[in-house]
């Protein structure tokens, strides 16, 4: 399982570098990555603040895998990285399945940008992380 907990580790990874990207005011892909209302209208306009927040959140979920892979030690009680291993994968299930508005496989809104690329990009990039991590966490 160390090279799926590396790869796991380099998707979310890259995740966080791309919302640091973004809380440092670029714009590469940010107005794709927010849903919208039918008539263009975003559902939230997140600050560089925000961004920023998202970016360390995702840095921790992705060194959990890199605890996990072993290739740097962990301090962390057993009880606690077996619940996180499992949090993980269910936190990105939920994101992929979605709110059933505007968000994931089953939402209703979807002639936006946002609803085309959460139908090809994030939403299947969600299901495979939780996939992977459940993987992680079974055979562990």
């Amino acid at each position: 399982m160390t090279g799926l907990s590396i790869l796991q580790f380099l998707i979310l990874f890259s995740l966080a570098l791309l919302h640091f990207f973004w809380a440092l005011g670029g714009r590469w892909a940010f107005e794709g990555a927010l849903p919208s209302k039918p008539n263009g209208e975003k559902l939230f306009r997140p600050e560089r603040f925000d961004c920023a927040m998202v970016g360390i959140g995702l840095t921790a979920l992705s060194s959990f895998y890199l605890i996990d892979s072993s290739l740097v030690p962990s301090i962390l009680p057993a009880w606690f990285t077996n619940f996180i291993g499992w949090a993980i994968p269910v936190i990105f299930l939920l994101r992929a399945i979605g709110e059933f508005n505007y968000v994931g496989f089953f939402k209703k809104v979807k002639g936006t940008d946002f609803a085309r690329l959460d139908t090809i990009v994030y939403a299947p990039l969600c299901l495979i992380i939780a996939l992977f991590g459940f993987a992680i966490a079974i055979i562990g």
